[in-house]
Parts: structure tokens; C-alpha cells; sequence
């Protein structure tokens, strides 16, 4: 007895200062990008009412005040999770943006008017649970004294690989699938998003190392691998934000949030795992732990996905494939996410 519990005191060796810092900016982060998701879909609704939307490629939404009030919310939001980067490791940071799909389901709930099921609760609360199982069991920060080491993981093969992929099935998603599959599919806007946003928060973190090295004394800025990161990320950030704006101007809420979490935060695991060898610090039991809190948030995501629209006691079957908006604000009085136009006129 005594030894098994000595066993788990040496797999779990507490939170350093640096996590803490880490998971304290990405709650924060939650926050701010959860709040902003709402904002900026407002804003998008009222200026798809006197231009053109954005799904169809309009950019009537730049002169909309409320669009930027949620842009400047969603800056915050990627300011304090791109510190949180520089102090924690991705596997801890990233699956924490499970707080703002609660955030973005409890406001569209009060202030888009998109209804929120007693399962959505639950769905809210597995979100918690998969959250905190994570952060107890998260893998220590690698400790990097320059921006140097930092290109040395991400010019390693098994990462270049990784990024040639991610890069081809974006551009092929974006040459092939926008142009005829964007306005009917939710997994085409939200999957470039998600594809260029795991290159993105690599360089965010080696971005954020640099700058915190430069901060503590050590100047980073006067190597030439410290820009070419911060041009990743301008780029990464620029592609990211133009085609999450059509996903939310398209979509329900309900389903953007949710998929897009899943799946930016799977890739984003995954190219942690290849490019700093997060698991290679960790045991088995802390691994297979971490993946059960991953899975746990997935299911909450996922009932948050199915229930968003149900009203109690009355369950509603979302299609899979969903379309554009049926009217000008995008949803029918109940909220519900449509198909085709033409097959509701027949």
C-alpha cells in the first residue's frame, strides 16, 4: 500500500511556477476568446443586413464597430494565451480552450438567444472534469535557453513531414473544396482553421520563448529564426481569422465552437507530441491519464454539438451537413441549423 502510494507521489510531482503561470493566462485567454465569439457573430449579423456577408466573401463586416469590439475581445483573448505558451507546455494550454466553448454556449444561450439543454450543462461540466484531469497530469516545460533549440526541433524531420502535410491539405482544401463545398460544409472553413492553427501556436511558443529569454536578459530578437516564427505566425493568424469569420457567418455558433476545439486541439496535441517530445518526459499512467481527460472533454463538446438546439423534452435531429442561413440573421426563430434553402421551399 505504501509503496503504490510512494509510486504516485513520484508520477505526480505537483504544478511548477511556470504551468501555473501557463494555466492561469489560458483561463484567462478562455475568457476573453469565449466572449468574443458572441461579439463578433453580432457583428457579423448586423452587417450582413446592409452588405454583403461574409460567407459569400463580403467585407461589409470591417465597417462594423461591433465586429471590431470582438476582434479587440479575441486579441486580448490570444495575447494572454500566447503567454501562456511561453510558460506551459501545448498539451496543457491547449485543451483549456474547452472553458470558452462554455462561455460562448452560456452567452449565445442568453444573448443569441440559441438555447442551451440540460445535457449542454453536463456537457459544460465533462468539459471541467476533462479540463482538470489534464492540468493535474500535464508534463513539466522543457527548459529552453534559445531560440536556437527551438528551430533545431522544429527543422527535425519528423516535424517537417508533419508540417508539409498540414500545408498540402490546406491548400488543397482551400483550391479544391471552398469554391463548391464551403457554404454547405462546416468541416471545410473549420478544417483550414484548424489545419494552419497547429503549425500557428509551434510558432507562438517558440515566439513567446524568444521574447520571455529576451525579457529575462538573453536577447533573442537578433537571430534571424525568431522572425521567420513571428512570420509564421502573422500569416498562420491571418489565413486563421479570414476563414473562421465565413465558418461563424455561415454556421450555428453551436457548431462552430465545438468541432473547431476538437479538432484545432487534436492537431495542435499532436504537433506538440512531434516537435518538443512532450510525452517523452511523462509515464505511461500520466499519458493514458491525460487522454482520458482529452476524450472526457470531447464528449462534452459533443453534447454541447447535439443538444444546443434541443428544447427539453422535445429533441431535435441536427443534420450532419448544415447550410447556409435561411434568413438574414442566419437561424430560424428556434435556432436551428438548416439545409439547403432550396429543399425548405419544396
Amino acid at each position: 500500500m505504501g509503496e503504490s502510494g510512494g509510486g504516485w507521489r513520484d508520477s505526480y510531482k505537483g504544478m511548477s511556477s511556470d504551468n501555473i503561470k501557463g494555466l492561469v493566462l489560458a483561463i484567462s485567454s478562455s475568457l476573453f476568446i469565449g466572449a468574443s465569439f458572441i461579439v463578433k457573430k453580432k457583428g457579423l449579423k448586423k452587417a450582413g443586413t446592409t452588405g454583403t456577408r461574409a460567407g459569400v466573401g463580403g467585407y461589409s463586416y470591417l465597417y462594423e464597430p461591433l465586429w471590431w469590439i470582438g476582434v479587440t475581445t479575441m486579441l486580448l483573448g490570444e495575447i494572454a494565451n500566447f503567454a501562456a505558451y511561453a510558460f506551459a507546455p501545448a498539451i496543457l494550454v491547449t485543451p483549456l480552450g474547452a472553458l470558452s466553448i462554455i462561455i460562448s454556449a452560456v452567452l449565445a444561450h442568453i444573448i443569441l438567444l440559441e438555447k442551451l439543454h440540460i445535457f449542454g450543462v453536463l456537457g459544460c461540466a465533462l468539459c471541467v472534469v476533462g479540463s482538470t484531469t489534464i492540468v493535474l497530469h500535464a508534463p513539466q516545460e522543457q527548459e529552453i535557453s534559445s531560440v536556437l533549440e527551438v528551430w533545431n526541433l522544429a527543422t527535425e524531420p519528423a516535424f517537417m513531414f508533419y508540417a508539409s502535410l498540414i500545408i498540402g491539405a490546406a491548400v488543397f482544401l482551400i483550391v479544391r473544396y471552398v469554391p463548391q463545398h464551403g457554404q454547405t460544409n462546416v468541416m471545410v472553413y473549420i478544417g483550414i482553421c484548424s489545419l494552419v492553427g497547429s503549425l500557428s501556436v509551434m510558432s507562438v511558443k517558440a515566439l513567446g520563448i524568444a521574447l520571455k529569454l529576451t525579457f529575462s536578459g538573453t536577447n533573442q530578437l537578433f537571430y534571424p529564426q525568431t522572425w521567420v516564427f513571428t512570420l509564421v505566425v502573422l500569416t498562420c493568424v491571418v489565413t486563421q481569422l479570414n476563414y473562421l469569420n465565413k465558418a461563424l457567418d455561415t454556421f450555428n455558433t453551436a457548431i462552430v465552437s465545438p468541432i473547431y476545439y476538437v479538432m484545432f486541439t487534436s492537431l495542435t496535441i499532436l504537433a506538440s507530441v512531434i516537435m518538443f517530445k512532450d510525452w517523452d518526459r511523462q509515464n505511461g499512467t500520466q499519458i493514458v491519464t491525460e487522454m482520458c481527460g482529452f476524450v472526457t472533454i470531447l464528449s462534452g463538446t459533443f453534447l454541447l454539438h447535439r443538444t444546443k438546439d434541443m428544447v427539453d423534452g422535445s429533441p431535435v435531429i441536427l443534420p450532419v451537413r448544415i447550410s447556409k442561413h435561411a434568413d438574414e440573421d442566419g437561424f430560424e426563430s428556434e435556432g436551428i441549423p438548416l439545409r439547403r434553402q432550396e429543399s425548405l421551399r419544396s
